[in-house]
């Protein structure tokens, strides 16, 4: 007896099912009775068949998903070099010659392949031990010692004018004051630490505030100055107006779009209109880098956090922006980058349990992105994006070792694809990822394309 197609599911069975391919969840449905003695019984059914479905693909990866491996990117071991190159200056005290080299970066825009500032990669090196330390120490619950940062503060005292310098500082100050802080709502947090917090950002701004007329045409010292934005409640226009200057003069660098959109939340210090309308204003910028693009760069992690973001996002306008993203910059980086999101962030199982049916629409809308994605643009695998979209949809999960992100990343990717090509894999169909597209394989050894 099948399952009455007008019979409404338990919350938990819809759940479950959510978690499959569509195609999938028609099978899984077809199969469950009409009628089970409780609700636990279907939902234990619904989990029995999501659980033996990815058994089943996940036995069958190796040999039917053909998908080459990045564990190291271009990406990531450009970002390592620059940055292990500031902790090694700052470890010889050859602090002359990193703010020199910091200015001369800042200037030409010297970034990673996929837009990572070396400025700003060099100066988290140059902090890097002395932050480290400190977060150490803070959550173990030990009384940290302040003669890291001490240190640090003598250096700017000895090369007073360099802007670099006081960048190392000044954020080195912000980092420390959110190892204090945390990701929690401030009514959650210690007064203590929250005193802390707000204390270390006064004295980053202190130190910043003296280069507020000077040296117009440094992008390191303008996305400083929005990232100390976190603690001072400026109206959302003053918020806007900083981050579109610092856009300005490095419109390829997507991070700063993305903050924006963080940080005009109503959690924050904006309003939904605030981000629609500043999304559309920096799109405007930044036509000739992205096209569309900023638009969907300014919203992402926006989406990501805030399900209200979901009423008043263009969505059409936004899937306009995930293609042009990738028609300028069609890298592996930005690929898996887009697909991560799409495939996890973007899940619609992900969706709370009382998600209104625009936020489940959204969600379905970018999760279908995957069919493009995937056929046009990805043909290898970068572990640590996938790695970091799976944390960053788990709220603050403790970072683990680098080899267990790779492995973790590794699993999360190919599981996410199997599950999207289930009934493909199921029927013995090979897929291989190439430069080339997509190819299927079927087990008569017929070859078609997507």
């Amino acid at each position: 007896m099948k399952f009455p197609a007008n019979l409404p599911l338990p919350s938990g069975l819809t759940r479950a099912l959510r978690t499959m391919p569509s195609r999938v969840q028609k099978k899984v449905r077809a199969t469950l009775p009409g009628r089970s003695p409780t609700p636990s019984r279907k939902l234990a059914d619904a989990l029995t068949a999501n659980q033996l479905l990815d058994k089943e693909l996940a036995e069958r990866l190796e040999r039917q998903l053909i998908l080459p491996v990045a564990s190291e990117s271009d990406e990531e071991t450009s970002r390592a070099a620059v940055q292990d190159y500031g902790q090694f200056l700052a470890r010889q005290d050859r602090w002359d010659e990193l703010s020199k080299l910091i200015k001369e970066v800042d200037i030409r825009r010297e970034a990673t392949p996929c837009a990572m500032s070396h400025a700003e990669l060099l100066c988290y090196g140059a902090r890097s031990d002395v932050v480290h330390y400190m977060e150490d120490a803070i959550m173990d619950g030990a009384n940290p010692v302040l003669d890291g940062i001490e240190a640090l503060e003598e250096v700017l005292e000895e090369e007073p004018g360099e802007y670099p310098l006081a960048v190392i500082v000044a954020l080195a100050h912000a980092d420390i004051g959110w190892a204090w802080r945390g990701g929690d709502w401030p009514h959650e947090i210690p007064e203590k630490n929250l005193s802390l917090f707000e204390a270390h950002f006064d004295r980053a701004s202190e130190i910043l505030a003296d280069y507020d007329v000077v040296t117009p045409d440094a992008p390191l010292l303008a996305a400083a100055r929005c990232a100390l934005l976190a603690a001072r409640p400026l109206p959302a226009v003053k918020i806007a107006d900083q981050y579109e200057a610092l856009i300005t003069l490095d419109p390829g660098n997507p991070r700063p779009m993305r903050a924006l959109g963080n940080h005009l939340l109503p959690r924050w210090h904006g309003s939904y209109d605030q981000l629609e309308l500043e999304a559309r204003r920096i799109t405007a910028l930044t036509t000739e880098t992205w096209g569309n693009g900023a638009y969907a760069w300014v919203f992402m992690d926006a989406l990501r956090i805030d399900p209200g973001t979901a009423r008043i996002v263009d969505i059409d306008f936004f899937l306009d922006g995930m293609r042009d993203i990738l028609a300028h910059h069609p890298g592996q980086h930005f690929a898996n980058l887009l697909a991560a999101f799409a495939a996890i962030s973007m899940a619609p199982s992900r969706a709370p349990d009382d998600a209104p049916d625009i936020l489940r629409k959204t969600r379905s809308r970018i999760h279908e992105a995957l069919d493009w994605i995937l056929a046009e643009y990805l043909y290898e695998l970068h572990p640590l994006v996938w790695a970091q979209a799976a944390m960053a949809a788990e709220n603050n999960a403790p970072l683990p070792m680098r080899k267990t992100l790779v492995r973790r990343g590794l699993m999360t990717a190919r599981l996410a694809i199997a599950r999207y090509f289930a009934d493909e894999i199921m029927k013995g169909t090979t897929i291989a990822f190439s430069p080339h597209g997509l190819r299927f394989y079927t087990p008569g050894g017929v070859q078609s394309f997507d």
